[in-house]
């Protein structure tokens, strides 16, 4: 059904039950994000990777701006006063949107149909400009490697219903956390057991009037102990959770971003992904903040509701380690492999990862441009 109504989205659950969520269209969950811009690149810095001159590119590159507060609605603005009195340091989100463009409608994570919120089809457009070739409908599901040279020969792939295959001299992957790890195991490359998701779950209570539906989401943020606090409508959890069945603009909502446990993995079949004690503890510690600012709206405690806990940042299947910090090159693949997303990554984020993630295929880039 979701897919019906939204066909860039698709969901599919854990083996735990939990809903994972990922865009799978024309660039990627880039076009299903909320257009957040937040650095998190502390866990590759620990292994010696300074992403400083990407992440200064990128933001010359990119419309990037935070002065959006003009637009906040009087519900934004008292949730802002709330959690300043709370003492939880509130700091409006960078965004990658043009404001200039933008009629704030609250539908980021359904697509902008104005255009004003960057996505990687700008990029795509580009490469297609300098003569790149770009195919749609066309799904990689696994790579030949010659065992000798240890090199990829031949990328195969369903496209329009049909085998293709191709051959390069330098192939990227960069089908995200859920699609690289199960490729690369289509191909007898073998990824650690470990999977983060950053595991989203909302606190909301009925408030008349509200309208968070239709402004920005994820206003501003909160950095707390192993997650982080921001307004957003999760529009998901009208499918699975009943008590979200109110009018959309009569609900007061505030998400939780976790920090979570590598413990899980990434399957063809179906992705194993649990919460851990600490992960529920830290869970748990944030539902009590949730309460905490909601109850500073004047929402009686007996009144708020959980959502849905749903995840769309899944990485960390092949994890960079100090060893690779200057060639991004994870040892089990062939020469001529780079990935270049999530799957990288040495640790949860608990926060939106685009930013990270674009500062660390920029670098990559380079590695490959300068090797190729």
């Amino acid at each position: 059904m979701i897919s019906m109504l939204f066909p860039a989205m698709r969901v599919q659950k854990a083996s735990s039950g939990m809903v994972l969520v990922h865009g799978k269209c024309t660039g990627g969950t880039t076009a299903l994000a909320t257009g957040s811009a937040i650095r998190c690149d502390k866990g590759l810095a620990k292994l010696g990777i300074n992403l400083d001159q990407e992440f200064e590119e990128l933001s010359q590159e990119i419309p990037l701006s935070t002065n959006h507060e003009q637009y906040w609605s009087s519900q934004t603005k008292a949730l802002f006063d709330a959690c300043v009195q709370l003492g939880f340091h509130p700091a409006p989100t960078a965004k990658l949107v043009d404001f200039e463009r933008c009629v704030h409608c609250g539908r980021c994570v359904l697509g902008c149909r104005t255009g004003a919120k960057w996505d990687s089809r700008t990029l795509l457009s580009e490469a297609v400009s300098r003569g790149a070739t770009l195919k749609t409908n066309c799904e990689v599901t696994s790579l030949d490697i010659d065992q000798n040279d240890h090199t990829v020969q031949t990328v195969h792939a369903k496209e329009n219903g049909k085998q293709a295959a191709y051959s390069a001299d330098l192939i990227v992957l960069a089908a995200g956390g859920l699609g690289t790890p199960v490729i690369l195991e289509h191909s007898g490359i073998a990824c650690e057991n470990t999977l983060f998701v950053d595991p989203v779950l909302c606190v909301a209570a009925p408030y008349p009037g509200a309208g968070q539906d239709r402004h920005i989401p994820m206003p501003f943020l909160m950095q707390r102990n192993g997650y982080m606090l921001s307004p957003y409508m999760d529009y998901l959890s009208f499918f699975f959770n009943k008590f979200w069945r109110l009018p959309s603009g009569d609900i007061l909502s505030m998400m939780i971003k976790l920090s979570d446990s590598g413990y899980g993995a990434s399957h063809a079949r179906k992705p194993q992904k649990d919460l851990t004690l600490t992960d529920k503890e830290r869970l748990k510690a944030a539902v009590s903040d949730c309460k905490l600012i909601l109850g500073k709206m004047g929402i009686a405690e007996k009144d708020i509701f959980l959502g849905t806990i749903n995840a769309g940042h899944p990485g960390g299947m092949l994890p960079l380690t100090a060893e690779e910090a200057d060639t991004l090159h994870n040892r089990r693949l062939p020469q001529n492999l780079y990935i270049a997303d999530a799957t990288l990554l040495p640790e949860s984020m608990g926060n939106p990862p685009i930013w990270t993630i674009l500062a660390l295929a920029k670098r990559i880039a380079k590695i490959c441009a300068f090797h190729y």
